[in-house]
């Protein structure tokens, strides 16, 4: 008996999960405000929302990642240009971001680190000389421990020695 009883038992929660899977579809959905809604400037919270959203999307439209010369932490022109764009995003809407610091396999594992974070650090006083403030910017260094290609040439290395915005 006690055998049957834990079967039925065992058979119950399997149910029970599988359909626990079963949650609804996400299905697309959309705002439309009324009149009245616009010139009262009563707009519902889900549509305040939706327009972070928006934002998010323009944000993650730019350049997140800005490449270094070898054994270097100066910005290149072509990241001076994308940074300025992000950094007027970050003006018009404030959000905590972070930058990893990455270097390419030559060097100590703590030299790599070390510049890592040279490279984040430069990368972070761009965006506050234009005026991000900095407590919404956070550096981490990974230095070689998180390649982008895991190869050993020049272009590899290239790649490697990078920031990434987040």
């Amino acid at each position: 008996m006690f055998q049957n009883n834990f079967k039925i038992a065992l058979v119950a929660l399997f149910g029970a999960a599988v359909l626990s899977g079963c949650a609804t579809t996400g299905g697309s959905s959309s705002t439309t405000l009324d009149d009245d809604q616009v010139r009262t400037g009563q707009v519902a919270d889900s549509t305040l929302e939706q327009s972070g959203a928006d934002l998010s999307s323009e944000f993650d439209a730019l350049d997140t990642v800005f490449y270094f010369d070898f054994d270097k932490a100066i910005l290149r022109a072509e990241s001076r240009t994308a940074l300025a764009a992000h950094a007027q995003q970050l003006l018009r809407s404030p959000r905590q971001i972070r930058l990893l610091g990455h270097a390419d396999e030559r060097g100590s594992r703590e030299y790599n680190m070390a510049l890592g974070e040279r490279r984040a650090n430069s990368v972070k006083e761009f965006l506050v000389m234009q005026g991000v403030a900095a407590n919404l910017i956070e550096v981490i260094s990974y230095g070689e421990e998180r390649p982008a290609v895991f190869a050993s040439n020049e272009e590899s290395w290239g790649l490697n020695r990078r920031v990434e915005l987040k």
